[in-house]
């Protein structure tokens, strides 16, 4: 218990640098209301730690023993204990390490050279239920979100269309999808040009597309181009 009378929010401590480890955890300890529940310096250590000590919250860098251990880590962790809150505590922050780490569950991702006040909050802030996520790291999951919410869109979007494709737009779609031009897609189903630009404008008007580039760059950004084959 704190001086206050409130509990004390437990952290471990997953960091494979020693001094900072040490530092870190000298500085949790000098607040009132935050104790070390436990260090360790794998990600190995961290998971048996995690699994076999009471805890409120892992502060877990991501590069250890390998360039992923405290993502892996997390993953094992949260799968035997679906309520931990794990915040990671980095100096990674390329967008692909960050959509990696938080696709854990993690409830936040601070970059390492925060001054300690500036990590004292964002901790609290999580064990509040209020993450502070910081704008920049915010912004990467937010343009990844609204990434999947339009590929999503435009997932449903194609299926739906898909079921109202003729034999002959499928059969012409097969054939752009092979970078076939207008004339050699006539030269193919032996029809006339005339009769390909009509099929090729009717295929555009049920995609919304203007160009037959869109419609094949379509289906292959939503991995779909086995439906033709």
């Amino acid at each position: 218990m704190s001086e206050g009378g409130t509990a004390m929010l437990r952290i471990l401590v997953a960091e494979d640098f020693d001094i900072l480890r040490e530092d870190l955890c000298e500085t949790l300890e000098a607040q009132q209301d935050m104790t070390v529940a436990g260090s360790a310096a794998t990600g190995g250590e961290i998971t048996r730690l995690a699994l076999e000590t009471d805890f409120d919250l892992v502060l877990m860098d991501i590069e250890m023993e390998n360039i992923t251990a405290g993502i892996t880590a997390t993953e094992v962790i949260r799968e035997k204990k679906p309520e931990a809150m794990v915040i990671f505590l980095t100096a990674h922050e390329t967008e692909n390490t960050i959509l990696t780490a938080m696709a854990t569950g993690a409830v936040d991702y601070v970059v390492k050279g925060c001054s300690d006040e500036a990590l004292l909050r964002h901790i609290r802030a999580a064990a509040a239920g209020q993450p502070e996520m910081d704008a920049a790291i915010n912004s990467v999951i937010m343009r990844e979100y609204t990434r999947l919410r339009k590929s999503e869109q435009s997932l449903l979007f194609f299926v739906n269309n898909l079921s109202h494709l003729t034999a002959a737009e499928r059969d012409l779609v097969r054939l752009l999808l092979q970078g076939k031009k207008v004339q050699e897609i006539a030269a193919a189903r032996v029809v006339e040009v005339v009769t390909v630009k009509t099929q090729i404008k009717g295929l555009l008007h049920k995609f919304g597309c203007s160009r037959t580039k869109e419609v094949v760059q379509m289906i292959r950004d939503l991995n779909l181009e086995h439906l033709f084959m």
